[in-house]
């Protein structure tokens, strides 16, 4: 049973507050508005931190990007800025989604599965809190990228 639809993103902040410590269980009733609550909190604190990485790499790219002397250190320093470059990117997709994440609060959708419906499972959400299959949805849909790459 889905949670009915809140009507904007202020419905974010309208959720209640939980005791510190709290720690979401299958013993409650499932994406009850303090376990969304919990979940809202952790998916905006997950993305606070990447995007804070996100502008210290900015600023150490533009501190450090000097042309090197020796072409080894050159050569280093640029395979260093790529490597972390690459990093952001994946950090930025995962923001999308993390956003995505907190839409499907908002919107009454979260924990539940997009192709079944079915709960996702607490125990997954608090492992991947932008899971958007269930367990056994992941699995068929594994099986069949497994069977058309090989």
């Amino acid at each position: 049973m889905k949670v009915p639809a809140m009507t904007n993103t202020d419905a974010l902040q309208a959720l209640p507050e939980y005791e510190e410590g709290y720690i979401p269980t299958d013993a409650e009733e499932y994406m009850n508005p303090k376990q969304l609550a919990y979940f809202r909190d952790q998916l905006i604190k997950w993305r606070e931190d990447l995007e804070q990485e996100s502008a210290e790499t900015l600023n150490d790219l533009r501190e450090f990007s000097s042309i090197e002397a020796d072409p080894a250190d050159q050569a280093t320093i640029e395979y260093e800025q790529a490597v972390e470059l690459r990093t952001r990117d994946r950090e930025r997709k995962l923001i999308n989604k993390i956003n995505e994440a907190l839409g499907r609060i908002a919107e009454g959708e979260f924990g539940y599965c997009e192709e079944s419906g079915d709960p996702i499972g607490i125990k997954r959400l608090l492992a991947r809190p932008i899971a958007t299959l269930s367990i056994e949805a992941k699995q068929r849909q594994e099986k069949r990228e497994n069977s058309y790459a090989g």
